[in-house]
């Protein structure tokens, strides 16, 4: 049965108000060391992006980041990664960051982790992937989103026969799990989807 090799997490470049969401992502980078999963992920050394990054890069193990030219500056490009993959656009980005990854997982962010994350979501319910999604509701910090996909589907926009699937986790410790059992669980249902080029 493959594992789970490469994890791409979506999370703010900023810190945010609230030291737990901080500590919460090197905990996350602790375990993916310790499981021996890589990570992909946005390029930056600034806040919650910088903060797994180091983490991880600290404990041994392997960080690939995509950042856009653009963003070099603004990011602040974090060096001593074992690949800094420098693309021209947000589109190209999201690709790779897709093409490198077994599962995805979001910390809490801003209107690009947002975006990030709710396209993932969108091809999966398009049946597009099969690779897990978890949403790291840490600090209970994405109640609200879960909130509106209820509604959604209060209203009717978010179909029994196109529901939305994705993985929540309220503790960084139980991230790591969760995606392991997601993923051999849809192997044991028959295989990932792993060759689908998402159109951007």
């Amino acid at each position: 049965m493959t594992a789970i090799k490469t994890l791409c997490v979506y999370c703010g470049s900023s810190a945010g108000v609230d030291p737990a969401l901080y500590h919460a992502a090197e905990d996350l980078g602790r375990s993916m060391v310790a499981a021996g999963i890589d990570l992909v992920y946005g390029g930056g050394n600034n806040g919650l992006m910088g903060a797994i990054a180091r983490t991880v890069l600290e404990g041994g193990g392997r960080v690939t980041g995509i950042i856009p030219d653009f963003l070099q500056r603004r990011e602040n490009m974090l060096e001593g990664t074992q690949e800094m993959v420098v693309v021209a656009d947000m589109h190209t980005r999201k690709r790779l960051m897709f093409e490198r990854a077994d599962a995805f997982v979001a910390l809490p962010g801003g209107i690009g982790t947002l975006e990030e994350l709710v396209e993932q979501l969108t091809w999966v319910q398009l049946d597009q992937h099969t690779k897990p999604v978890l949403i790291a509701d840490i600090g209970h910090f994405w109640k609200p989103l879960l909130a509106l996909f209820a509604h959604m589907r209060e209203f009717g926009f978010v179909r029994q026969d196109a529901e939305l699937n994705y993985l929540v986790a309220d503790h960084a410790a139980d991230i790591v799990p969760m995606i392991q059992a997601a993923h051999a669980k849809t192997l044991a249902a028959g295989g990932e989807k792993r060759d689908i080029n998402p159109k951007l």
